[in-house]
């Protein structure tokens, strides 16, 4: 047979093995027969060395032309097939853009995080401010410089996670204040200090080793204890109902002189007596005072000139009482059927 009649059979059987391959492989396996090492064509190559150099150089081109037309004709036949599975993946997922959609669920706030919240609005109204600090305390804020110098005996009431001898989880948000007053250097203050303190407690119903506080804090001249009564009125009846009255009772805090014990009115009965309030028609809530004027000095201010006073809100205490819940350990086990109450 002639070189380009065996040529031209080369390539109608090159062309019907690559039209008839159904899969990437078969195309491959098919190149390979036809243009590998062991082809037909490489065995046509091989008799050029006895051809003269015008026969050599006709059949070179001849071969170049065949290789490189079936090369193209490869490269067009995986394009296709490819294309072709990814259409058939794409007709089999197709999605019916006029079904309605899946409904996404609507998420809601912690019940402490409403509470805090709240409380954060009412006392902005009222014109305090928000401050931090961090949660990893020294012990000359949390304690030496609100009166509890080592040894104290008030020290034992707040039972503390000490990290080193020096540094503690914070067991109040208390050191706020007193990092607040010392950047003031003896200018008016007026705060909120809200946040997560740590004591080592026993976890039941009432009780936690975390939990949060928002403690307020207001130092300026001719502040009084008239001044924090009106302030804790505000913020309860704003929490509970208009008709909600406050009142104090003689206490004692290192931090505090005068220190008083806070009640408010039962919210449910309205004082006349029920199993909120234990029928007394009051709710213990909160301890508070005047600042001491031990911790006024400690902190630049003379007690001459500038008084102030303090109060420490418990949110997990006003976030029981406001929506009924009678476990501490609810806010903090993450159970969906709870939280979605709220």
């Amino acid at each position: 047979m002639e070189t380009e009649e065996l040529l031209k059979s080369l390539e109608e059987e090159a062309n019907l093995a690559i039209d008839n391959a159904s899969q990437v492989q078969e195309v491959n396996e098919a190149k390979a027969q036809f243009l590998g090492k062991k082809s037909k064509l490489n065995a046509l190559m091989a008799t050029m060395r006895d051809l003269s150099a015008e026969g050599r150089k006709e059949l070179g081109e001849k071969i170049n032309s065949f290789k490189t037309a079936l090369e193209n004709k490869v490269r067009e036949k995986i394009q296709a097939l490819e294309d072709a599975k990814i259409n058939a993946m794409l007709a089999s997922q197709e999605i019916d853009v006029t079904l309605p959609g899946k409904q996404i669920m609507d998420g809601n706030l912690h019940p402490l995080t409403k509470i805090y919240s709240e409380i954060e609005e009412i006392c902005s109204s009222m014109g305090f401010k928000v401050a931090d600090g961090p949660e990893v305390e020294c012990d000359l804020y949390n304690f030496e410089m609100l009166n509890l110098p080592k040894g104290h005996p008030a020290r034992e009431m707040q039972d503390s996670y000490y990290i080193t001898e020096n540094m503690l989880l914070r067991t109040q948000t208390s050191p706020v204040q007193i990092r607040t007053l010392l950047a003031a250097k003896g200018e008016p203050v007026k705060i909120i200090c809200p946040g997560k303190v740590y004591r080592r407690d026993n976890d039941d119903a009432t009780h936690s080793h975390q939990f949060m506080q928002c403690e307020g804090l207001v130092v300026g001249p001719n502040v009084t204890m008239a001044d924090l009564k009106g302030t804790l009125q505000t913020i309860f009846r704003k929490l509970f109902g208009e008709d909600v009255k406050v009142r104090f009772r003689p206490s004692f805090f290192p931090f505090t002189e005068p220190s008083v014990e806070v009640d408010f009115s039962c919210f449910k009965c309205h004082g006349e007596g029920c199993p909120l309030c234990k029928q007394n028609g009051w709710i213990e809530v909160l301890g508070a005072g005047m600042v001491h004027p031990n911790v006024l000095k400690m902190a630049g201010y003379d007690p001459e000139k500038m008084q102030g006073f303090a109060f420490g809100i418990g949110i997990e205490r006003i976030a029981m009482l406001k929506y009924g819940i009678d476990d501490i350990r609810n806010f903090y086990n993450d159970d969906v059927r709870f939280l979605k109450q709220f």
